[in-house]
Parts: C-alpha cells; structure tokens; sequence
C-alpha cells in the first residue's frame, strides 16, 4: 500500500508560496511544542488561528480556547507530558512533524516514562498561524496495549489477526 499526499490546493497556500518563506513559522511552532507547559499553554492564540481546527484520535475541535483545553487537560491527566520533534517536512503552506510524546502514567507504572510515536499535518493560514492541526497515531498500540487490562486483550487481538 502506498501513501499518498496530496498537493495543498490554492486555499491552504501562503501569499509567499516558497518553502523558506515558512521556515521560521515552523520553527516557532516545533519551539513551543517541546516546551509546552501549563503556563505556555495559554499563549496558543499566538500559534494558532481563532478558529483553528485540532483533531487527534480523541478530539476534534474548532477554535483556540478549545485547543488550549485538550492541551491543559493533557497536563492534568499526565505526569511531565512533552513533545520531542523527530522530523520535519515542509512544503508551502503544509508542515509534516514526527515525534515521540513522553509522558508518565498518574495511576500505572508510576516513575516509568512512556513514549507515543505520532505525527503531525499542519497547516497554516496567510498570517502564518496554524489553521489545521491534525495529529496521527495508532491509540491501539501507542495507548490501549500499555494498559494492564485493555492491553492484555490488545495485544490478543492483535495476534489474532495477525495468524
């Protein structure tokens, strides 16, 4: 099976259109994301559109209070949640990130870091803000296989199918 990407069409283009005309906004961006804190949190209508849109496997929302929501909630639910930017690809408008989210459990395997593998397709807007946000990662065997019940019965699926 291939991946196919296609070509932002014109809507999702800066008025610069060349790939070093957005250099710095990426760069801005990955900076924020590995040193998000709850604080920091708060500053995300500084990266994001009004009426950005975020989807993850878990959200899908519109708007910045919105996003700053999920992110402030992630610090709630986690222990030293961060983002580490493994990769970039930048093509106009359109921003392609890999990286690993290092957090800790509150209630399982405490001191114990895990780590998700995901990526990123981000989009930003003629002002150079974010107005797209969509993240990718497979909750099943990022998330759901870490658990102690949820992932014993995973990790049986999953050998199921592969049989």
């Amino acid at each position: 099976m291939t991946a196919r990407i296609d070509p932002p069409d014109a809507s999702n283009r800066l008025a610069a259109p060349s790939d070093a005309a957005h250099a710095p906004a990426v760069d801005v961006l990955v900076h924020w994301f590995e040193n998000l804190t709850t604080e920091s949190v708060r500053q995300a209508h500084r990266y994001y559109a009004a009426d950005a849109r975020f989807k993850d496997p878990f959200n899908d929302v519109r708007g910045v209070p919105a996003i700053e929501a999920i992110f402030s909630h992630m610090f709630e639910a986690l222990i030293a949640p961060r983002f580490v930017v493994t990769g970039r690809v930048a093509q106009g408008a359109q921003c392609f990130l890999t990286w690993e989210f290092r957090f800790g459990f509150r209630n399982f395997h405490p001191g114990r870091e895990q780590v998700i593998l995901g990526a990123s397709h981000v989009v930003f807007d003629a002002t150079g803000k974010v107005q797209l946000h969509r993240d990718y990662w497979d909750a099943a065997e990022e998330l759901y296989e870490k658990l102690p019940l949820v992932g014993s019965l995973m990790r049986w699926l999953k050998r199921r199918a592969n049989s």
